[in-house]
């Protein structure tokens, strides 16, 4: 059965007995509708955010009022949220974080909570190798430069021979470090639950996070943010880092103490960063003066290929989980 995707401006969606979605994520099925029309095919009624932006707890609890199904972004999922949700069976995730959600909340509540975890390893890496090069290679300044009508050429540096610490060894930490192969690059890692296998294979050195951000003349986030992995990167490891050197990070905003950061780049202590991910989005805080930052505004999986295979994956997830038998009834 074929059902029209609602681009209503309020909540609600019509109410003919048919199963409801709710897609959160603002840019879902602007790469291929296919991941639509998967949910049309199979008889549920869809609403888009029609916000075009990440929503409030408000909004979301709103549009929330009488779904049976989400796929979610990164609005905030909180406790109040759900409780509110009362027909709500299954959040999909179409990404891989999940700090958003109050997960103890939805467990609580009997509403299952899948994310998209393969999707967007490609993506997020070869994003972080492009930072790691145009980072080198002064690649931002010269375009600004040309662009001023100054013919000015920078000094850059390889990324061949380089000492890269990898912090957090998982899919795309991985990822990363075979990307990193060509270019004879010594890698370094620190995770808590370590692949002697993968390190032995890949030449790599697994170490302690402070002696990583000592040695290491390229330092990339890999971690899932956790509360207690809040600025992870604070003042005091910041200040451990070696002269010069440069920090990425294209894994979830709030790992890094942002002021600080600021602070150890202004002076020229550091060399410049990459930022994809930011403690509170949309970013606008002091980083943007910095002329030795590149931000980008959370696109680590926004490749074409990567956002269409990301959006399939949250469909199935969705329709594995709300098409099996109701094991709780709130």
């Amino acid at each position: 059965m074929s059902v029209a995707v609602s681009d209503q401006m309020s909540p609600g969606l019509p109410s003919d007995g048919r199963p409801k979605v709710f897609i959160s994520t603002s840019s879902f099925g602007k790469v291929d509708k296919a991941p639509l029309s998967r949910l049309r095919e199979q008889g549920f009624a869809v609403q888009l955010n029609p916000r075009g932006r990440t929503l409030s707890a408000p909004e979301i609890a709103a549009f929330l009022a009488d779904v049976d199904g989400l796929i979610a972004g990164t609005e905030p999922l909180t406790r109040s949220v759900l409780s509110q949700a009362k027909r709500l069976r299954v959040i999909s995730r179409c990404g891989t974080g999940l700090d958003n959600v109050d997960l103890d909340a939805a467990a609580e509540l009997g509403i299952t909570v899948v994310a998209t975890t393969q999707a967007h390893v490609p993506a997020v890496a070869e994003l972080t190798l492009a930072g790691m090069l145009a980072l080198l290679r002064q690649i931002p300044q010269s375009d600004r430069a040309v662009r001023r009508g100054e013919w000015q050429k920078p000094m850059g540096e390889l990324l061949q021979g380089r000492t890269v610490g990898i912090v957090g060894l998982g899919k795309v930490g991985k990822a990363v470090v075979r990307l990193l192969q060509p270019f004879g690059a010594r890698v370094l890692a620190y995770d808590p639950y370590p692949d002697t296998a993968f390190a032995r294979e890949h030449g790599v050195r697994y170490t302690t996070l402070v002696d990583l951000v000592r040695e290491a003349e390229i330092v990339s986030l890999h971690l899932p943010y956790q509360p207690h992995l809040r600025h992870l990167l604070d003042r005091e490891l910041l200040a451990c880092m070696k002269p010069g050197a440069y920090l990425i990070n294209t894994a979830r905003g709030g790992l890094v103490d942002e002021e600080a950061l600021y602070e150890f780049l202004a002076s020229g202590r550091l060399a410049g960063a990459f930022l994809d991910t930011f403690e509170t989005e949309p970013y606008r805080g002091p980083l943007t003066e910095a002329p030795n930052v590149i931000l980008s505004p959370h696109v680590g999986a926004y490749a074409r290929e990567a956002r269409l295979a990301m959006e399939n994956e949250a469909v199935e997830n969705l329709l594995r989980h709300l098409q099996a038998p109701v094991s709780q009834v709130r």
